[in-house]
């Protein structure tokens, strides 16, 4: 069964009542902006934005409020989003359909998907027909980024400084003990990897199934605000360390931690060099899975399956050869 999280906490009136005026005085300004109406919140963050539901000129719609400070990140998620939309805008797989953007008020719309964020659709679904949806999730990815794509001088030592930064907020004993163990593996990758390039392209740059919404005939990527140039090997590791440390097996085979299949899958859409395949992805889940701190008051059951895929994790990266 899932692991469900806890209902999130309704927002503060006072700031939804900011927020509703923010709307208001943006569409007072802005006749464009006239036909706008507010289904629902989804997301408050305080101080930086707002995410709102609703419709707009007769289409379903996200409605995204950036505070001032917040204005130079949601330029450039509009900006990547203008980018990526061509190549991205039919077919099977797609990116959310930008329709508006207006940096005077900090209002961006975009296209509400519909459909069902692929971990929940993984949760809910027949357990022997999870892991046909792998596949997808990777072709995805692969089209996200192969228009960008290039070879550059490595850096495997300022991503195991920031694990290790990450590692020493690490609030729970038993975790700390595993982790130093994947720290040392980490250390033994690094050194392998000091002379070599890795592959780099605009990724999505929160890519997990959470961020796969699953339609009828569609597989949409949204949220694609931390878009950036980074290796795509980490990119691969945020999709399957997600998975991973919720218990999330689609093929009920692990492998560092991790769905095994879901690996090989991505190692054959993105056609990885044995470098990136032997080095690369396994540091990088590594990585992945030390800058993800747990925090207090977490649900046991998520505290459980950490566990279990950072001692699998540990081990297999004991296992591989130097």
């Amino acid at each position: 069964m899932p692991e469900t999280n806890p209902p999130a906490p309704l927002p503060d009136p006072e700031v939804l009542c900011e927020v509703q005026a923010r709307l208001d005085k943006a569409r007072a300004a802005h006749p464009v902006l006239e036909s706008a109406v507010i289904d629902e919140v989804l997301r408050i963050v305080p101080g930086k934005r707002a995410i709102l539901s609703g419709q707009w000129q007769g289409r379903g719609v996200v409605f995204r409020l950036a505070e001032r400070h917040d204005a130079e990140r949601q330029a450039r998620e509009w900006q990547e989003l203008v980018r990526i939309w061509p190549v991205m805008q039919t077919g099977r797989y797609r990116v959310a359909e930008p329709m508006l953007f207006l940096p005077v008020a900090g209002v961006m719309v975009v296209e509400r998907v519909a459909g069902q964020p692929l971990l929940e659709h993984f949760w809910r679904s027949d357990p022997n027909r999870r892991a046909q949806h792998l596949r997808p999730a990777a072709e995805w990815l692969r089209l996200y980024t192969e228009g960008t794509e290039s070879w550059r001088a490595g850096n495997a030592a300022g991503w195991l400084a920031r694990a290790e930064r990450s590692a020493a907020q690490q609030p729970f004993a038993r975790l700390r003990a595993v982790e130093g163990e994947i720290l040392r593996h980490l250390h033994t990758l690094a050194g392998s990897l000091k002379e070599a390039e890795w592959r780099v392209a605009i990724c999505h740059g929160d890519f997990h199934p959470n961020n796969l919404i699953l339609g009828r005939d569609r597989l949409t990527g949204i949220d694609t605000g931390g878009s950036a140039r980074l290796p795509i090997c980490k990119d691969i590791a945020r999709f399957l360390v997600h998975m991973g440390r919720r218990g999330m097996i689609p093929s009920g085979q692990r492998w560092l931690g991790v769905d095994g299949q879901g690996i090989e899958t991505f190692v054959g859409v993105f056609a990885l060099t044995e470098t990136e395949r032997r080095l690369w992805l396994p540091f990088f889940i590594g990585v992945e899975a030390l800058i993800r701190v747990e925090r207090k008051g977490m649900k046991k059951g998520r505290l459980r399956h950490a566990e279990e895929m950072y001692a699998a994790l540990a081990g297999d990266l004991a296992g591989l050869p130097g």
